[in-house]
């Protein structure tokens, strides 16, 4: 079969590798019929994430036909059509049966290294290096799927892939995003980064009661689909007159500062001003293992008693984060990877229902043989480049 293969820094390629089989009675092998490129994915073509080896399969956004199952699976046939969470999780575990699912404990084999960082491992992740399972990912013609009783959802009749292939990742973690921030009625939100998690953070920020959503970001075509598709009011930290964000964000709301705030943008945040020209200089010579200036950012503009989070992947230790005045303003702080089995449904029912549609986001479709060019023109945003999805 085809698939994306890792090869190094801005090198990944559509190689020919041996077809996935069947290795336990709870695999299901599913033939691929659309894939995307995430904002994570960016993270190893880049060459921050640890533990890639060439050769490694890329992408964790995907969904397609059910082709074999192993023999402990009774509620997925062949010919099933399928959406797979990019959080691999057991349904059996202590995390798994609290609705915790990208912190099962049985999903990661590699979970000692993780453990040695972290103290403990979250679940494995489709694509996403050998920190995290080194499972295959699902940019490829077909990928083995583990425990996919509880890991593949069949896709109700009259829905698109375009519709439904987001709920593998970006709308939940937009969502969770959200919902985890305790949005009320009334509820001021800003979002930092207008990629496809911060479309989704604005999205369900107010599907869950928000009054006002601001997005920040620099990219015009993320700032102009925030203010239309979103119905956002806009900032570009570039222009001079909002460069300082935290001050901006201040007369917005009257001196009081948003009741939450969203980071969607993580550990390669970009900026104007002096903190984040020095994570970058920091983090070219690996002197910082992230890029903490959006977090920096919404720590001080979010109003006293306010709530912060953050859906945007953080890898490491963070240089210089104002702790202080979260503890002073009395913050509360909600992050982590998506449970993404816990909203698959709800959110299904919500497209279903018409109250949106995902595929707003997508800006490219292409065919799988494109990967190395759509990589470089989403990580350089280029040709208005939002969403890319890939028809294998």
């Amino acid at each position: 079969m085809k698939a994306v293969c890792w090869y190094g820094r801005n090198d990944v390629r559509v190689e020919t590798v041996p077809d996935p089989k069947i290795l336990s009675p709870r695999d299901a092998i599913v033939r691929v019929t659309s894939t995307a490129i995430c904002g994570s994915d960016l993270h190893m073509y880049d060459g921050y994430l640890p533990s890639m080896r060439d050769g490694d399969i890329l992408g964790h956004e995907f969904m397609g036909e059910v082709v074999e199952v192993g023999t402990e699976i009774d509620n997925l046939k062949v010919g099933d059509r399928v959406l797979v969470p990019f959080t691999i999780a057991c349904g059996r575990c202590f995390f798994c049966e609290r609705q915790l699912w990208s912190l099962c404990d049985n999903s990661n084999p590699n979970a000692a290294a993780l453990e040695k960082i972290n103290g403990f491992s979250g679940s494995g992740l489709f694509g996403y290096s050998h920190l995290y399972g080194g499972y295959a990912g699902g940019q490829a013609e077909f990928v083995r799927v583990p425990f996919a009783d509880v890991g593949a959802f069949k896709v109700p009749d009259g829905l698109t892939d375009d519709q439904v292939l987001f709920l593998t990742d970006v709308f939940p973690t937009g969502y969770m995003a959200a919902e985890s921030a305790r949005i009320e009625p009334g509820d001021t939100v800003a979002v930092w980064g207008c990629g496809p998690v911060g479309q989704f953070a604005i999205k369900s920020a107010y599907l869950l009661g928000a009054h006002r959503v601001i997005a920040i970001d620099r990219v015009p075509e993320r700032l102009e689909m925030a203010k239309i598709d979103g119905k956002a009011e806009v900032v570009d930290y570039t222009d001079p007159a909002s460069r300082d964000v935290v001050e901006v964000l201040k007369q917005m709301t009257g001196g009081m500062g948003p009741d939450v705030c969203i980071d969607a943008v993580g550990l390669e945040a970009h900026g104007t001003t002096v903190d984040a020209v020095v994570d970058r200089a920091k983090h070219a010579v690996r002197l910082t293992t992230d890029r903490p200036h959006v977090l920096r950012q919404a720590i001080q503009a979010c109003r006293k008693g306010g709530r912060v989070s953050i859906p945007g992947v953080y890898g490491g230790f963070l240089d210089k984060v104002p702790f202080g005045a979260a503890f002073a303003k009395g913050l509360t702080f909600t992050m982590g990877q998506t449970h993404v089995h816990r909203y698959v449904e709800p959110l299904m029912d919500r497209v279903v229902n018409g109250e949106i549609d995902p595929s707003f986001i997508i800006t490219h479709r292409v065919a799988l043989d494109d990967a190395p060019e759509m990589y470089r023109t989403f990580r350089e945003k280029e040709d208005g480049c939002i969403k890319v999805v890939m028809r294998p």
